[in-house]
């Protein structure tokens, strides 16, 4: 495939070695507006907000990857395979599995537990486990003690179904999986895949077990810190 894909607009180069990745387009364009300097648009094919500026002296970019691993599946395998990204972080929202964990809280994905068939493209004899990058796992860890910020390690579970009709988090729970989201084992079985290295950072926006939840606009513009972590361990990355 040439560039322009048929999902991305950006020429060869727009792109900086590691790239964030929120789910939602607006989010994207939030970190980029109050976070990069000189940032320049440089997707928007479907709405799907793509930048490249710098963050304390070192280029970065944030695209959104839409929702569920379809999607994040596309985008982050063309960054990786068409654009030359290295490093790809999932910046997103997740609910809580584990009792340990409330509304805001900050989770580093170190696996992705998933009801997702994506990996049998791979025909392995057996079973894959997603895992993120341990350069990127560490570098956020440090990241996250200097800023002050606590986070919670350990795996996620990405699953296909948002309105799941047979409801299976509490065995998860009973596994020690700390939260649910969409799009973390697409993204880290495409890094392994291709070489790359990825991680998911999520902030807990709601709880499937009480009802408690964020809104929209709270998960748009409030999960700052996450963001920061994601930024320093991005330019921590470069050197």
């Amino acid at each position: 495939m040439s560039i322009p894909t048929p999902h991305i607009e950006a020429k060869k180069g727009d792109f900086a070695p590691v790239v964030l990745m929120p789910g939602d387009p607006l989010r994207s364009a939030f970190i980029a507006q109050n976070y990069l300097q000189d940032a320049r648009l440089i997707n928007n094919v479907r709405g799907v907000q793509g930048y490249t500026g710098c963050y304390h002296g070192r280029p970065v970019s944030v695209m959104a990857s839409g929702m569920g691993m379809p999607s994040m599946g596309i985008y982050s395998y063309e960054l990786f395979a068409f654009y030359g990204v290295e490093a790809i972080i999932r910046v997103g929202s997740a609910g809580a599995i584990s009792d340990k964990l409330k509304l805001r809280d900050i989770v580093l994905g170190q696996g992705a537990c998933t009801n997702s068939n994506y990996a049998a493209q791979y025909q392995l004899p057996g079973t894959f486990c997603p895992i993120a990058g341990f350069d990127l796992l560490c570098g956020a860890v440090d990241a996250a003690r200097q800023l002050g910020y606590a986070v919670q390690v350990g795996n996620l579970f990405s699953s296909d179904t948002f309105y799941d009709d047979a409801n299976s988090l509490a065995a998860w729970k009973k596994m020690g999986v700390l939260a649910i989201e969409m799009e973390s084992a697409a993204l880290y079985c495409n890094a392994a895949r291709l070489g790359k290295q990825a991680l998911c950072i999520c902030t807990v926006s709601d709880n499937p077990f009480t009802g408690e939840g964020c809104s929209s606009q709270e998960r748009q513009t409030t999960f700052t810190q996450m963001m920061e972590i994601a930024l320093a361990t991005a330019t921590c990355w470069q050197g």
